[in-house]
């Protein structure tokens, strides 16, 4: 694990403070981190939204599609066998 030292200004310490009272972290590293995990979740759900949208606005012809692959990765899936050659 890394460490990593950081100024705040009185007003965000505080800020950080309460924050850390009033949600019950233990330290300021603790509730930093959920702040970075917020982060990184917002940031790949905006990545899939992209994706999502780019999709429709390319869809993809049923007839283009292997099902027989998808139901065998599905399948195996399923059975918690590794779906990656």
């Amino acid at each position: 694990m890394t460490n990593i030292n950081i100024s705040l200004p009185d007003d965000m310490d505080a800020f950080v403070t309460a924050q850390m009272a009033e949600e019950g972290y233990s330290s300021a590293s603790e509730y930093l981190l959920k702040l970075v995990r917020e982060a990184e979740k917002r940031k790949a759900k905006a990545a899939l939204d992209a994706l999502l949208l780019e999709g429709l606005k390319n869809p993809l012809n049923p007839a283009d599609i292997d099902w027989t692959e998808i139901e065998r990765e599905a399948l195996e899936g399923l059975n918690g066998e590794s779906i990656r050659p």
